[in-house]
């Protein structure tokens, strides 16, 4: 009852007012009732606690007579004996403690009468039920450290002369899967190399490399199916690469011809496609991973046999993305395989000015979810620590952070001169001495698996076919000048039609500007 209508009722009727001051007296004493039987049985535990502790305390060193205190209050000084202060340093002072479990006032009063009863409610043995788990409580004041005093280890397979390091254990690969996943790394590293050159020939508009991190490429490729969901960043066509795209579909994409899936409306090296389960590429940084946890749940509710993976770089995790994707995976259970390659430089910025966490492995902890960090240049490394996430994340319906430590030996795109923010002896050091296909043809070598005959075919046989395909996607025709404006809407609404009317006129008038193999 608001104050405003009593007010305006008294002055009209007496009576009235009177007995409505009443009601709303009456009302308020039922409403407090259960808020003061809990605190009075919360005090009265209090006491009773205090009691028994310091009727204890009396019977063991003869201190003076036990005298109740409050919730909140400082117990009693106590007169020191030697015993009493040998073990002073192990008693702990009494503190009512409320169960956060959701129950009502008077389970909870019921359970602290219990704990009490058990003897649970003083010194060391005091814990709390908060939501996530038990937690129990201690005196002294500690910081949880800023970092670990030691680093997180690295797993590694093949030491540096691609040799495998004794008592390593790893998933065990066929030779003909040895031999596909080098082939493969082979693939990609001429592929590089080739349209980078195509780019600063001024065939193509842009391009960006994977040298250096290969093995990342294609050794995770390589643990996953094709029922697995594939949400990339922008350096991961080897994944594509191993899952059946061509050379010439690489080629018609950075070419933007009309056989690119993508109708020239993306830039190079924006790779997608729906038959092999592989999102496409966005520029926007993190922006993928949200949506691999989305998939990855989709693919829990269908009870489906596979997982999503999500590709991110060590700049990805200064993104907000990153943190609520970890975290909304690690609620939900998700089954996705969240894999940073970091590379030490993301974009142009080392690590050391982006984060003070030991890397990205440690954040998995943090939200919950395990996680490995491997050796991102080791690709038998590589191709366990997925495998092994891979099965984890189906079998047990959890997501798994994969961090792999690598570097990117090119630039970061053909728009990037690397050289101007990282010492050049650091990059030729990693491009020789620390190089994945080096170290990963060694093992496969070793095995008598490969030869030098071998190594010599494979190189001219891609780089043939590349160069073929190259010349096909330069000849073929670019898409339809109206692709611009479908596959958004399944009606094209009145403005579109519009924009369309008016670039058609400009193209008329202005020829000379725009590209002549554009069909209008």
């Amino acid at each position: 009852m608001s104050s405003h209508l009593i007010s305006s009722l008294s002055n009209s009727n007496t009576d009235t007012y009177k007995r409505l001051v009443r009601l709303e007296a009456q009302l308020r004493r039922r409403l407090m009732a259960p808020w003061r039987a809990a605190a009075m049985a919360s005090s009265q535990l209090a006491r009773r606690a205090a009691r028994r502790l310091l009727s204890s305390q009396h019977r063991r060193h003869c201190a003076a007579p036990a005298c109740p205190w409050l919730l909140g209050s400082a117990p009693p000084v106590l007169a020191p004996s030697p015993v009493a202060a040998a073990a002073a340093g192990d008693r702990r002072g009494f503190c009512s403690v409320r169960r956060f479990t959701g129950e009502s006032n008077a389970a909870a009063a019921a359970a602290a009468v219990e704990e009490a009863e058990n003897g649970l409610v003083a010194g060391g043995d005091q814990a709390i039920d908060f939501p996530g788990g038990k937690v129990s409580f201690v005196a002294e004041m500690n910081f949880l450290p800023e970092s670990q005093r030691e680093r997180i280890n690295c797993y590694r397979v093949l030491d540096d002369d691609g040799r495998t390091i004794s008592g390593s254990r790893f998933q065990e690969v066929s030779k003909e899967l040895a031999l596909k996943m080098y082939s493969e790394m082979v693939t990609l590293q001429v592929m590089d190399t080739i349209f980078f050159e195509a780019q600063r020939q001024g065939r193509i508009s842009f391009y960006l490399t994977s040298h250096g991190e290969e093995a990342i490429n294609i050794a995770s490729a390589a643990a996953l199916t094709i029922d697995d969901i594939v949400l990339p960043q922008y350096r991961e066509p080897g994944v594509l690469l191993w899952r059946g795209f061509t050379l010439q579909e690489f080629a018609n994409q950075c070419f933007g011809n009309k056989l690119d899936y993508g109708k020239g409306r993306q830039m190079p090296i924006h790779y997608g496609s729906n038959r092999l389960n592989y999102f496409t590429v966005s520029s926007p940084i993190a922006t993928q991973l949200p949506h691999a946890v989305g998939a990855a749940y989709s693919l829990k509710m269908d009870k489906k046999d596979a997982c999503a993976i999500t590709y991110f770089g060590d700049g990805g995790t200064s993104e907000g993305d990153f943190h609520a994707a970890l975290n909304f995976a690690a609620v939900m259970e998700a089954p996705v395989i969240f894999f940073c390659r970091n590379n030490g430089w993301a974009i142009s910025t080392p690590t050391s000015e982006q984060f003070r966490s030991d890397g990205a492995v440690i954040r998995g902890q943090a939200y919950g979810m395990r996680s490995i960090r491997v050796d991102g240049n080791d690709a038998l490394a590589v191709y366990s620590a997925v495998h092994t996430a891979r099965e984890m994340a189906i079998k047990e319906g959890r997501p798994i952070l994969v961090e792999a430590l690598t570097y990117r030996v090119g630039h970061h795109s053909t728009s990037d001169d690397s050289t101007k923010y990282r010492p050049v002896d650091e990059i030729e050091h990693w491009r020789t001495a620390r190089d994945p296909i080096s170290r990963y043809r060694k093992w496969v070598q070793g095995n008598r698996w490969w030869c030098d005959e071998d190594e010599s075919e494979l190189r001219n046989n891609v780089r043939q076919e590349l160069l073929k395909a190259i010349q096909v996607a330069e000849r073929m025709p670019k898409p339809p000048l109206a692709e611009l404006f479908t596959d958004v809407y399944d009606e094209v609404p009145s403005n579109l039609r519009e924009q369309e009317r008016l670039l058609r006129d400009t193209i008329k008038k202005h020829p000379a500007d725009y590209p002549a193999d554009v069909h209008i």
